[in-house]
């Protein structure tokens, strides 16, 4: 996969049924989330904030490549610059610079949008979701152990943070 090739979008109805897939994908590793299913587009719509929802695509191959959006973290209004993160990536297009270009992109967008705080909580055994975090300085603040179960077995996650340093 050529870099030059990857551009930048936002995930919008029409483009739903692909990120869809790649949300699926990664689910499927059983290291990227407790959720079984990819949620439909009205769901998700309803889930992430409307600021942040970014695609990565392939020109060539015309196809989404990966996904990046932001969850809310909390209703109170003091909290409106502090969301969690989401990424995926294609199956094909892992180990490809996909993860690193929407991070950089989605830190970008979203310090332009007024977050200061960006928080994700991932799997300790996703290798690879951690080491890009880490490359971006977010710091592991804590391991939560069993926090939530996966068929029927308690899993531990990682809480990890970046704080802007533009506000």
């Amino acid at each position: 996969m050529n870099k030059k090739n990857i551009k930048l979008g936002e995930i919008n109805k029409q483009n739903y049924e692909q990120v869809q897939k790649i949300y699926q994908q990664g689910i499927d590793t059983r290291n990227a989330s407790f959720q079984k299913n990819a949620l439909d587009f009205k769901s998700f719509d309803s889930k992430y904030l409307e600021a942040c929802r970014l695609v990565a695509f392939d020109e060539r191959k015309r196809e989404v490549v990966g996904w990046a959006a932001l969850l809310p973290v909390s209703a109170m209004e003091s909290y409106c610059g502090v969301a969690e993160l989401s990424l995926y990536v294609a199956e094909a297009a892992r180990g490809c610079g996909v993860g690193k270009f929407l991070m950089e992109e989605l830190i970008q967008v979203s310090e332009k949008a007024g977050f200061w705080t960006l928080q994700s909580l991932i799997f300790p055994e996703n290798e690879g979701s951690l080491a890009l975090h880490h490359a971006f300085g977010f710091k592991t603040l804590c391991i939560h152990e069993k926090l939530g179960k996966m068929d029927g077995v308690f899993r531990d996650v990682a809480r990890l943070e970046r704080r802007s340093s533009k506000f």
